[in-house]
């Protein structure tokens, strides 16, 4: 059989990553962002582990850029998050630990000590903040740099500690409302734009949906965790109080439901949104990591009806040409490979009148990321030199191949690199 041609861009990529010592000069990979799961070695090892995990690739590539992002000391405390130091390296190394019994272990077991010792502070700092009527920082909870992201760590390594228990606790305080100024919000209700900064276009704040930023990855944590069979107090009703906010804010476009990326206090005072231009679906915002998350959540319910309904959700958001139009890139975060590995992974855990139609939208989307005729060699060292994308996980190349496998082999990946995305 003839492989498919994303195949050979995935090839591409990892023979032009293959060693951190040549990455281009002037890549800030090995300078600034050494540490980061999203621009740096860290993300680029998953890579070469999901790859040799596969028997697609030699396991040496992945012990150099483990490597390469462990020369010198990793942050912790509060400079460090799921993305940066101590968390994002502790990910990638028990990705490759996973498959190479009794590698690592000393240093992931310091590694998980130290994860645990800031979590404890964050969560300290999150009740007391709750206690006092306050409003949380994005990065407080998000996937990207609060706690909902150490969740998505913590539930794969150790899912019955007590900090993961203390995390998912906090997960379903959260979803409970608060009064501000007298005004009833949602828990995750945050002060600032969706940047984490003051903005004046988010006058009294917002709600964020998404998965990176939003309650959307906090749906998925706990959908996961009951999955799994982590439940806490309150979990089933934080899953109920969750999903009901975003039937609340479905919208009806291009001949499926769609989801806001976030809820402006205007809009919540009307009790109606904004008129706005498609929207690109994504992981980190929209419908395709929302539709994603509730079909987890409705798989931990046992509730089939809902989950058929968010398959639907995804199939139509992914055929939709006017979100297609807005999308952009080639990227995990937010471009066309990002949504492939998002249908191939809903695919997986699809109900049977659904799981067929989640496979037929995949071959557009890989056309998307490498059209009929396209270089791939030229095509990767473009991606590798361009500015926004670079090498990295999350925007660039390196985020393109890992998307890129399970559509292209109709397989679940065979690490866990893609936890922290919490879409599996």
């Amino acid at each position: 059989m003839t492989p498919h041609p994303a195949l050979g861009l995935v090839e591409a990529i990892a023979a032009q990553l293959a060693d951190p010592d040549t990455v281009p000069l002037g890549s800030r990979t090995l300078s600034w962002d050494r540490q980061h799961l999203a621009y740096g070695p860290p993300g680029i090892a998953l890579l070469h582990i999901e790859l040799a995990a596969n028997g697609l690739g030699p396991w040496h590539r992945a012990h150099d850029w483990l490597a390469a992002a462990s020369r010198q000391p990793l942050t912790s405390g509060p400079d460090s998050h799921p993305f940066y130091g101590v968390p994002a390296f502790a990910h990638a190394l028990s990705c490759a630990a996973d498959h190479l019994p009794g590698s690592y272990q000393r240093a992931l077991d310091a590694l998980d000590a130290q994860i645990a010792v800031d979590v404890g502070r964050r969560l300290d700092a999150a009740h007391r903040r709750i206690d006092a009527g306050r409003l949380p920082q994005l990065a407080e909870f998000d996937a990207i740099r609060g706690l909902t992201g150490y969740g998505a760590y913590l539930l794969r390594r150790s899912p019955g500690s007590s900090t993961t228990r203390a995390v998912l606790d906090y997960c379903v305080r959260l979803t409970e409302p608060i009064t501000h100024h007298g005004e009833s919000l949602p828990g995750w209700w945050a002060e600032t734009g969706p940047s984490g900064s003051p903005d004046d276009r988010f006058h009294g704040g917002h709600a964020n949906t998404g998965m990176a930023h939003g309650i959307g990855g906090v749906l998925a944590l706990l959908a996961l965790a009951a999955r799994n069979g982590s439940v806490t107090d309150g979990h089933h009703a934080a899953l109920h109080t969750t999903l009901a906010w975003l039937d609340r804010w479905k919208e009806e476009a291009d001949g499926g439901p769609v989801w806001p990326y976030w809820v402006t206090q205007t809009e919540l005072r009307s009790g109606s949104l904004a008129p706005s231009a498609p929207r690109r679906p994504s992981w980190c915002y929209g419908t395709a990591g929302l539709a994603r998350a509730q079909q987890l959540a409705a798989l931990a319910l046992g509730d089939t009806r809902r989950q058929i309904d968010a398959e639907n959700a995804l199939v139509a958001t992914l055929t939709a040409p006017e979100q297609l139009k807005a999308t952009t890139d080639n990227g995990l975060c937010h471009g066309f490979a990002g949504l492939a590995h998002a249908a191939a992974r809903t695919a997986d855990d699809a109900h049977p009148s659904t799981a067929g139609k989640l496979r037929a939208v995949i071959p557009a989307l890989l056309a998307a990321v490498i059209p009929r005729g396209t270089d791939p060699e030229l095509m990767v060292t473009a991606l590798i030199h361009e500015e926004e994308g670079g090498p990295g996980l999350l925007d660039g190349a390196a985020g393109i191949a890992l998307a890129l496998l399970a559509p292209i082999t109709a397989a679940p990946p065979r690490s866990a690199w893609d936890a922290c995305l919490l879409i599996a």
